[in-house]
């Protein structure tokens, strides 16, 4: 995929260099720029998705194993709440499922934003790519009408 982002801006700067070879447009040109510089943005934050999605699964997945082992050993100091050394053990499990509950939660809006963050870059990317056509075309258009008058 980044491949693929980094062959396109290379292949669209090339294009806007040959079109604008006779007048360079520096807002044309800062466009282009800005449009390889946001894909190279958007490739690293896509590379990350992969890692942040395990990442938010691993921590759902042992915020689930400690709840279930605060409910164990609750459900054994129900059985017996005389027992000091039990209430402990619940104490201190109930403790874990609550670090690792917000841990999941932590981890859960990490990848919202990261997805966020990969939307934007997207759209930014798309108008940016909508201002830079509307250049070359109106260039096009210049030019066309230069050379009719010539």
């Amino acid at each position: 995929m980044q491949k693929v982002l980094l062959l396109t801006s290379i292949g669209l700067l090339f294009f806007c260099m040959s079109v604008s070879a006779q007048k360079v447009n520096t807002d044309s040109l800062s466009l282009v720029s800005k449009i390889s510089t946001d894909q190279l943005k958007l490739g690293k934050l896509q590379n990350q998705l992969e890692q942040k999605t395990k990442n938010k699964q691993d921590a759902s997945e042992q915020a689930q194993r400690s709840a279930n082992e605060n409910s164990n050993a609750a459900d054994k100091l129900n059985d017996n709440p005389e027992n000091k050394k039990l209430a402990r053990k619940a104490n201190n499990k109930a403790g874990d499922a609550r670090s690792d509950s917000r841990n999941a939660r932590r981890e859960s809006g990490r990848l919202d934003k990261l997805n966020k963050d990969i939307q934007d870059l997207k759209k930014r990317i798309a108008d940016s790519q909508v201002k830079l056509n509307k250049y070359i075309q109106n260039e096009s258009v210049n030019r066309t009408t230069d050379s009719n008058q010539h």
